[in-house]
Order: C-alpha cells, then sequence, then structure tokens
C-alpha cells in the first residue's frame, strides 16, 4: 500500500483509551488525505464546547450590526410605523429561528462543517462549488465590513489625537495614510483571533454579545433623554392598507435573506453544540427574542431621533458622532469597532477559511487558511470594491443570489431524501462505492438543479421586471432549489446512517 493512501487520525478505540491519544496512527479504511485532515474532521462529542450561551452570544453580536441598522432604520424612512417594523422583524424571525434551527441540527449530528456537509448533495468533490460560492461572498465582506470599522476608528483616533487629520490626506492605493493604519490595525487583530481557531471566536464572541447589548442600551436611553421620552412611531407620511402590509411583508423577506449566507453554514459552529438544547434554546434567546429587542432599539433611535430632529437617523453611528464627551464619544466608538470585529469573524471569516480548508487540506490547516484569507481580504483593496456600485450590486448581489438554491438543494437532501441518515466516513472516502462518489465525485443532478434555480434566480434578482417580488427573492430561489432538485434527485441510492466513529476528532484549539 503506497503512503499516500494513508492517512493519519486520532484513535481512542484502536489503542484501548478512554481519553484521547497523544499519538495518532495510520488507517486504511478509505479514509483519503485530498478530503480529511484534523480540522475537517468530525468532531467528538466530549469536544464540543458551544454551549445555549455561545450560540445566544453568536446573535447578541450578528443581530446588532450597524449594517442590519442602517437597513432596519431605514424602513422607518419608507414610512413603516414602529409597530409595523416590529412585526415586520418577529415575521423575519419566526422564518430564521426554523431556518437556522434545522440547519443547527444538521452540524450536531454529524459534527463536520459546512464543505464537508456540502458533500452529502453535491459529492465529494462537487461540495467544492458551494463551499467557494459561500466562501467567495464572505471574503469580500470581511474585507469589506473591516474597512468600515477602521473609519470608526479613525474618527477615535482623531478624537484622542487631533493632530492625526494631517494623516488623512493624501493616498496610496485609494487610502490615506491613517486610513492604512487603522485597517491594518484590525485587520492584524482579526487576523491574530483567527489563527488561534473557533474556540477562540467563541470566547471572543461571548465577551463581546454583552457589551454590545449594553452599548445600545446605553444609545438609546441617550436619545430618549435628548426626546424627553417622546418618539414619533413613524413619520410624515406613514404606509397604511395594503403598502403598509407588502412592505411589512417584505421586509421580513429581507430580513431572511439578510441571514440566507449564514443559513448556509451554520453547521460550522453547531458541530461544537453540546446538544440539540442548547441549539434550540440558544436560538431562542438570541433570534425572535433578540431580534425584537434590536426591534424596539430600532424604534428608539429612528423615532427619538425624528422627534430631535425632525429626521430620523440613517445608523447608530449618527448617534454616535453627536455625543459631545470625548471620553463618551471614544468609548462608544470602540464598542462599535468591538461589534463590528464580532460579525465579521462569525459571518465573514470562518466560511472562506474552512473552504480553503477543503480546498488543500493536505497543505492548509484552519491557522494557516485563516490567515491566507485574511491576506487575499487585503489584496482585494476591498475599501475599492466597496465604492463600487458595479461590484456591489452585480458580483456580490449575483452571488448572494445562488446561495438561495443552494440552501433549498441541502435541506431537501438532507431532512427529506435521507431523513438524516448520513454515512459519516464515507465523506471522506474516493472510493467509486462510496455514497457520495457519485459520477467522478460530482453529483450531476444537484449540480443541475443549481443551474437551473440559480439562473432564475439571478433574474430575479437583476431583470427590471421582476422588482416587484425581489424582496422575496431568497425564499422564491430557496424553494425554487428545493422543488427542482425534489423532482431531480435519485431515489434509487441507498442511504446508511453510520457515525464518525474512531475519524472523529477532539478540536484542540
Amino acid at each position: 500500500m503506497a503512503t499516500e493512501e494513508y492517512v493519519h487520525v486520532p484513535s481512542r478505540a484502536s489503542e484501548g483509551l478512554e481519553e484521547a491519544p497523544s499519538a495518532v496512527f495510520a488507517v486504511q479504511a478509505g479514509i483519503s488525505p485530498r478530503l480529511y485532515n484534523s480540522d475537517l474532521a468530525p468532531t467528538t462529542r466530549e469536544g464540543r464546547k458551544w454551549s445555549s450561551y455561545s450560540i445566544f452570544a453568536l446573535w447578541a453580536n450578528d443581530v446588532h450590526s450597524l449594517g442590519n441598522y442602517v437597513w432596519a432604520i431605514g424602513l422607518f424612512s419608507l414610512g413603516m410605523s414602529g409597530g409595523a417594523i416590529l412585526g415586520s422583524l418577529a415575521f423575519g424571525a419566526l422564518f430564521l429561528f426554523l431556518l437556522l434551527t434545522l440547519s443547527g441540527f444538521m452540524g450536531e449530528k454529524t459534527g463536520v462543517p459546512f464543505p464537508v456537509m456540502s458533500r452529502i448533495s453535491f459529492g465529494i468533490h462537487g461540495a467544492q462549488i458551494p463551499a467557494l460560492l459561500r466562501g467567495g461572498v464572505a471574503i469580500a465582506w470581511f474585507g469589506i465590513q473591516t474597512y468600515l470599522a477602521s473609519q470608526v476608528l479613525q474618527v477615535v483616533v482623531i478624537a484622542l489625537i487631533p493632530g492625526a487629520t494631517a494623516l488623512q490626506s493624501g493616498g496610496f492605493l485609494g487610502l490615506s495614510a491613517l486610513g492604512w493604519i487603522t485597517f491594518l490595525v484590525l485587520w492584524v487583530v482579526q487576523s491574530i483571533i483567527v489563527s488561534y481557531g473557533m474556540e477562540m471566536i467563541r470566547k471572543y464572541e461571548a465577551f463581546a454579545g454583552p457589551v454590545i447589548l449594553a452599548t445600545f442600551v446605553a444609545l438609546a436611553v441617550w436619545v430618549l433623554v435628548q426626546a424627553d421620552f417622546q418618539i414619533s412611531w413613524s413619520n410624515d407620511a406613514p404606509l397604511t392598507g395594503a403598502d403598509l402590509w407588502l412592505h411589512m411583508l417584505g421586509g421580513a423577506s429581507a430580513w431572511v435573506a439578510i441571514y440566507g449566507t449564514f443559513v448556509l453554514n451554520f453547521c460550522d459552529f453547531t458541530r461544537g453544540a453540546q446538544s440539540k438544547k442548547a441549539i434550540v434554546k440558544g436560538n431562542f434567546w438570541g433570534i425572535p427574542i433578540n431580534m425584537l429587542f434590536f426591534g424596539c432599539i430600532v424604534v428608539i433611535l429612528a423615532g427619538g431621533s425624528f422627534t430631535v430632529n425632525g429626521q430620523a437617523i440613517t445608523s447608530p453611528a449618527d448617534v454616535v458622532a453627536a455625543i459631545p464627551n470625548t471620553l463618551l464619544l471614544v468609548l462608544a466608538s470602540l464598542a462599535l469597532i468591538v461589534l463590528t470585529i464580532a460579525v465579521n469573524l462569525m459571518a465573514n471569516f470562518v466560511a472562506p477559511t474552512y473552504a480553503l480548508t477543503n480546498l488543500f487540506p493536505k497543505r492548509l490547516n484552519f491557522r494557516k487558511a485563516a490567515l491566507l484569507s485574511a491576506v487575499i481580504g487585503l489584496v482585494i483593496l476591498p475599501w475599492n470594491l466597496y465604492n463600487s456600485p458595479v461590484v456591489i450590486g452585480i458580483f456580490l448581489n449575483g452571488l448572494g443570489a445562488l446561495l438561495g438554491p443552494l440552501f433549498g438543494i441541502i435541506m431537501v437532501d438532507y431532512w427529506i431524501l435521507r431523513k438524516q441518515q448520513i454515512n459519516v466516513p464515507d465523506l471522506y472516502s474516493e472510493h467509486v462505492t462510496g455514497e457520495y462518489y457519485y459520477r467522478g465525485g460530482f453529483n450531476p443532478r444537484a449540480i443541475i438543479s443549481l443551474i437551473i434555480s440559480g439562473a432564475i434566480a439571478l433574474l430575479l434578482t437583476f431583470v427590471p421586471a421582476f422588482q416587484v417580488v425581489s424582496q422575496f427573492s431568497w425564499f422564491l430561489a430557496a424553494g425554487l432549489g428545493a422543488v427542482v432538485y425534489a423532482v431531480l434527485a435519485d431515489r434509487r441510492r441507498a442511504f446508511h446512517d453510520v457515525p464518525a466513529g474512531d475519524i472523529a476528532v477532539t478540536p484542540t484549539h
């Protein structure tokens, strides 16, 4: 047997140990080194540390992102009342709770990250398609979000060192000297955090969650005081009747679409969940409850600022910028930076890291892939992407439109066709008789389903004639992907439920 046909994996049973061994042993068992390493391996039950609080902390950070506030406050400016905004968010939260719980259960059962999970539907090699689509969207947004956070950091630097304004003149590759300094500082901080793996990300999210919640409560109280505790529940041109309901349902759909990326790779986090109960409890407090709390903050910030100034703010950053006390301004700005880093780590850093690890498992582990992701996020000069309507409007939105069909295909295959029967060891096998080998490692039925539903999703996104239903495009695309795959899928295949066994690994970082 040639050396390259072996892969080293930890084992307890083979060595007669109850605890994880300190050594490794070579196994044949069809496990391919082109599909397996310790970061792509299933997680052992005893190595899972993500509690219900850990999962809640993810949502405590991500829901309160600045981008979400800008979007939700925009609903007020469109004429939706405070009650309508809360109703819209409530509808969206119920859908998200269901979708994210189903997606999370997949990670808890198998213990594998999203690129490996995708092998179930798309084949051991075809899984590169959904992994790279998800990772490509994320890595661009990682750079963009870091750039946006660096602008807030510039405000902090200038508040503390007024002379630093001189560094804002001139520029190199689209950024001033101060812009480069603040961007690189945040880039290095995030790279260090993620290089220590998922456990460090879990700890950071757990720290950042309470900071963020306290910060937004403080901002809401600040606005209430400025408005003498009187807030406007709508602007001067409120929507009514059918228009109001259409905007409410459209807002709920758009709220779900915002998380269209995260519902795909939630298993990257729940593969470390202690139990299904932890997922349900964490999601319950983090999604419907936390999202309604988010909605209340939105109503206070938008309605309170409208009472004071006659117009709604566009972002919580506007509230921060108006704080007259330098110390409070700096503290609030730093809290927003803590938030942006937390959101970036979970939403935009983990996905490309696993995608690159899956692409080159023999050469990249989680740390190396994370650093490579960070480098790519830097060299693409994300500030230029952000300032380009073509890139944001066509490239990123185009890739994003394909994520709905991916979700529909993967969920139908896992829950309806296979009924959760997963042969975990075969996810790492290149043997022609493996359950996920299909045709040369690709499942043509899933790929054809993606092409058909993806083409229609792109039409819904970019063709003006479909503007009326564009708010519901994610649901339509996901539903279409699910239906097309349900029709094309091969139901003659035998499905087996086989646990990971000895190939499971206890995470070491």
